[in-house]
C-alpha cells in the first residue's frame, strides 16, 4: 500500500504527555509514546509476548512497559527487561514494531514503512513569524480522506454550504483559474472568490485571491487575500486517515491575526467546518472515486485534477 510511505498526523503533540496513546492510522492500530529525551515514539499497538494492547501499560524510565507481564521495550522496539526472568538477556528478535514517528506543526506525524517520504508534506508558513500560528481541531469524520480533501479544494459550495460566511447565493460564479500538476503535487492558482466574511475580523464582503496546494495526498493548503485588506492567511488541513471511511481533520492556521483571542479564532474554524462535516459525511460513496460515478464542470478542474493524481501515485486508501 503506497500509502505507507508517507508520513501522517496522527495526534496533537500537545496532547501526548507521560501516558501511552492508542491511535489508528490506515487501519492499523499504533500506541504512541514519548521516550526518556521526550521525542514521540510510535509502535504497532500490541506485545509481541502475549498480543495486550501496548497502549494499556505505562512508560517507565524511558521505556514502554506492557500492562500484562511489565516487558520493557526502548525507543527503537527491543525488549529491554523480563521481570518474571530477570537474568534473561532479550534476544533481538524479542521486540516491537516500531513505525517512524516525528513533530511537526504541532502536529506528531507517522510513517509506517521503513523507507518512504523523508519528511511530512511542506507547510512554509510556519516557519513566517509575521504568521500566527493555531492548531485548530481534531474533528472526526465518517468519511473517506480524499472526500475531506477534495471539499477544501472546492470553490462551488461556499454560497450554499457557507452562506453568509463565506459566500453567498447572488456569487456562486467561479471564474477561470490555473491548475498544474507536477512531482511537487498539485497547484491551483489565480482562484477568487466572493466572500461576505472571509476571516474571524471582516466586517463586510469582499472578493478573495485564492491559491490552492496539495504536497501530499491527504494535505491541502490554501493562501488567501481579501483585496480590500491586504491581508494574505494561510490554513493548512491535515487529515489522518484512520480507516476508508473514517477520518480526522486538523487545521493548522498562520494568520496576520493577532488581536483575536484562541477561543474566538476556533469558534470560527468549527463554524465552517461543522458545516461542512454534515455534507461530508452524507456523500456516497464515502470513497472518492477516481474514475467514473460522478460528473464534473468547469468549476470542479481542481478537484478533477486532484483525483487523476491520486490516479496516477496509485493512492487506494479512501478511493474508489
Amino acid at each position: 500500500m503506497l500509502e505507507r510511505a508517507w508520513w501522517h498526523p496522527v495526534a496533537d503533540a500537545a496532547a501526548l504527555g507521560d501516558a501511552p496513546q492508542a491511535v489508528t492510522l490506515l487501519g492499523e492500530e499504533l500506541v504512541l509514546w514519548r521516550d526518556h529525551a521526550g521525542q514521540p515514539r510510535a509502535f504497532a499497538d500490541r506485545c509481541p509476548h502475549r498480543g495486550t494492547r501496548l497502549s494499556l501499560g505505562r512508560v517507565c524510565e524511558g521505556r514502554l512497559e506492557c500492562a500484562y507481564h511489565g516487558w520493557q521495550f526502548g525507543p527503537d522496539g527491543g525488549c529491554a527487561h523480563v521481570p518474571a526472568s530477570p537474568g534473561f538477556v532479550p534476544p533481538a528478535s524479542h521486540r516491537a514494531t516500531p513505525s517512524a514517528a516525528c513533530i511537526a506543526y504541532g502536529l506528531i506525524w507517522v510513517r509506517l514503512d521503513a523507507a518512504g517520504r523523508n519528511a511530512p508534506p511542506p507547510f512554509h508558513a510556519e516557519t513566517d513569524p509575521r504568521l500566527r500560528k493555531l492548531l485548530v481541531g481534531p474533528y472526526d469524520v465518517a468519511t473517506s480522506a480524499p472526500r475531506i480533501v477534495e471539499n477544501f479544494l472546492d470553490m462551488a459550495h461556499f454560497g450554499f454550504v457557507h452562506e453568509g460566511v463565506l459566500g453567498d447565493r447572488a456569487h456562486t460564479a467561479v471564474p477561470a483559474y490555473e491548475v498544474q500538476l507536477d512531482a511537487n503535487g498539485l497547484r491551483a492558482t489565480g482562484c477568487m472568490a466572493w466572500q461576505p466574511r472571509s476571516h474571524s475580523q471582516a466586517t463586510q464582503g469582499s472578493w478573495v485571491a485564492y491559491d490552492y496546494a496539495v504536497p501530499a495526498p491527504y494535505t491541502a493548503l490554501l493562501s488567501k487575500a481579501a483585496t480590500d485588506a491586504g491581508r494574505r492567511d494561510t490554513i493548512a488541513l491535515f487529515v489522518c486517515p484512520i480507516e476508508p471511511e473514517r477520518s480526522r481533520v486538523w487545521f493548522r492556521l498562520a494568520l496576520c491575526d493577532f488581536e483575536s483571542s484562541d477561543e474566538a479564532l476556533r469558534a470560527f474554524q468549527d463554524q465552517i467546518f461543522l458545516q461542512d462535516r454534515p455534507v461530508l459525511e452524507s456523500q456516497t460513496p464515502k470513497r472518492l472515486p477516481l474514475t467514473a460515478g460522478e460528473m464534473h464542470s468547469a468549476a470542479d478542474r481542481a478537484c478533477a485534477a486532484y483525483r487523476r493524481w491520486l490516479l496516477d501515485l496509485k493512492i487506494g486508501f479512501g478511493t474508489v
